[in-house]
């Protein structure tokens, strides 16, 4: 059901593109390559388990915990109301 000037299975397009986005996203993120073995932040040993979970690791878990807590989440508002565009 469309509404306005929109067209039928415009609002899943707009879903869909959403998740599309979030999936690239997130894997233009996960480190790749070999492992560090001493964290590049603040130098301690990377724990064995963590290199081998997550290959291409550069960072212990403490600091990349910080990192993480420091991202700032955006992207394209594809919704057109106002309401959204206010926040």
């Amino acid at each position: 059901m469309a509404g306005g000037w929109t067209r039928d299975g415009a609002v899943q397009d707009q879903i869909d593109d959403t998740v599309k986005d979030a999936v690239l996203a997130a894997r233009a993120d996960m480190p790749a390559g070999e492992s560090a073995l001493f964290c590049d932040e603040c130098g301690e040993p990377i724990p064995a388990a963590r290199r081998e979970a997550l290959p291409g690791v550069r960072t212990c878990v403490p600091c990349q915990s910080g990192r993480d807590a420091r991202r700032v989440q955006g992207g394209i508002n594809r919704r057109g109301s106002k309401d959204s565009q206010l926040r």
